[in-house]
């Protein structure tokens, strides 16, 4: 299983930068455009349409389609675990369909001071075995792009 970890410093507190990342708002703004991201359903865990709060058991079925080649990467994802408290938050979500074998990505959120430091940890396989070990080893490509905007975004929107 390969592991990739990026943390950010956000001059905003602890409330604020987990309000913002708790709503699909939060997921659209933080993706780079060049991921041509298209959110078709987000329900909450009694299957409610589009809530307003990503809890634990919500899902969320989008699609991206890198640099607009190739066909739409169909992606479905899973809330399973969302804590917080004065000090610290965190969610996680998981991959249930798409293009990874396995997807866990954990968002956690420590406060210091009036500040708020930021982790995004991954952890993922790609499908094919051996094979897909060995274009893994490349995926820290296409991640450190990704997390570097959305790290870069999370500041520019909310300092």
């Amino acid at each position: 299983m390969a592991e990739y970890e990026r943390s950010v410093r956000v001059a905003a507190p602890l409330p604020e930068v987990w309000e913002f990342h708790s709503t699909e708002r939060g997921l659209e703004a933080l993706t780079p455009d060049w991921m041509h991201l298209r959110v078709d359903s987000v329900r909450g865990p009694g299957g409610e349409p589009d809530p307003e709060v990503l809890v634990a058991g919500s899902t969320l079925e989008a699609s991206v389609q890198p640099f607009g080649v190739g066909p739409r990467q169909e992606w479905v994802s899973e809330i399973v675990a969302r804590e917080h408290d004065d000090t610290s938050a965190y969610f996680r979500d998981t991959m249930s369909d798409g293009p990874f074998e396995f997807w866990e990505h954990t968002h956690r959120f420590f406060a210091d001071g009036e500040e708020t430091v930021v982790t995004d940890s991954v952890s993922y396989e790609f499908p094919f075995g051996r094979v897909g070990d060995l274009v893994g080893v490349f995926a820290v490509v296409g991640f450190e792009p990704m997390f570097r905007f959305r790290h870069r975004r999370t500041r520019e929107l909310l300092e």
